[in-house]
């Protein structure tokens, strides 16, 4: 029975990918020098974010995509954290699994990760690198530059 919907759904994502080259191409190819975000991944990317120009600030980006915690506070005091559930959970799943992604078969990344995880633990660490992957994507899609590794990891 499932193995029915395996052709339709290649059929589906071919139509897709096509449809996002026509749509954005320079976009799509920019995102997919990033490792760990590939022709699934851009897609997601890509149709939730929209126009990255509707985002003024890297900060609104990494807040729509909940890539960072929502604070409450007034007067610069802390009032605690509400509004978990506040952004785009697409993104935040798009950009959780690129940062699992990105570590396969990279050792530079492996490394960054390592020295993150000994510093907040293993959960943490891969919310600060999902939240950098966010950063350096708004950056790329502004920018319309490609991915630089050694720049991304401080090397």
């Amino acid at each position: 029975m499932v193995t029915a919907y395996d052709p339709v759904i290649a059929q589906l994502e071919r139509y897709i990918v096509q449809t996002a080259k026509h749509h954005d191409p320079l976009a799509y190819a920019l995102l997919q020098t990033v490792p760990g975000i590939g022709k699934i991944l851009g897609l997601v990317i890509l149709y939730e974010i929209e126009n990255i120009n509707r985002f003024p600030t890297v900060q609104d980006f990494a807040s729509y995509g909940r890539l960072v915690k929502c604070a409450k506070e007034s007067s610069g005091r802390k009032m605690g954290t509400s509004g978990k559930k506040i952004g785009n959970a697409h993104l935040k799943w798009a950009f959780s699994e690129a940062a699992a992604l990105f570590l396969k078969g990279n050792e530079p990344g492996k490394r960054y990760l390592d020295r993150l995880t000994n510093k907040h633990g293993k959960g943490k660490a891969l919310s600060i690198l999902a939240h950098k992957l966010g950063r350096a994507v708004y950056f790329i899609l502004k920018n319309k530059k490609a991915f630089d590794q050694n720049k991304f990891l401080g090397l």
